[in-house]
């Protein structure tokens, strides 16, 4: 049986709340999205970069660890992703809050890991440790394009013992 609609203005409140509903599964998805980027951190697998982030992906990290800006490219991405998770395999990720709107998720998350490999020059120190960061991830086509990224270098590098009181 056909839904007879007599109103232009129900007509008009049903496609908007179809349309809100549809709009509302896209920001979910692309949350999604933005959570499984960070994945990577802890299982250290590249391999599937390509799933999640387009192929002109550019990542905006600011500031870099020595002090300046940094943007790279996935391949570049995939070497921070697999040098990281090297010193850190064992990081566990922890999403504190996200945000979507139109093409854009920000997310504020927590990182928790024992460096037991080398990491910026730094033997092995066994000690765990954990900061907090955030990004905003741009979407294109389904896939991310663009992540610019704030996190608490200062934290991490205390408790790591590069910076004294």
């Amino acid at each position: 049986m056909a839904l007879m609609i007599k109103t232009p203005v129900l007509a008009l409140c049903l496609a908007f709340s179809m349309f809100c509903v549809a709009a509302a599964d896209t920001l979910a998805d692309q949350k999604r999205m933005a959570a499984k980027s960070l994945e990577f951190w802890s299982n250290g697998d590249v391999s599937q970069l390509d799933a999640v982030f387009a192929p002109s992906y550019s990542n905006h990290q600011n500031p870099e660890v020595d002090g300046r800006d940094l943007t790279v490219d996935l391949e570049q991405w995939s070497k921070i992703i697999q040098g990281y998770h090297a010193a850190f395999p064992n990081t566990q990720i922890k999403i504190l809050d996200q945000v979507a709107e139109d093409d854009q998720v920000s997310t504020r998350w927590e990182f928790t890991g024992t460096q037991t490999g080398t990491y910026l020059g730094l033997a092995p120190t066994s000690k765990t440790i954990s900061w907090t960061g955030m990004q905003i991830d741009r979407f294109e086509d389904g896939k991310i394009a663009e992540t610019w990224v704030n996190w608490d270098m200062y934290s991490m590098f205390k408790q790591l013992g590069l910076l004294k009181d």
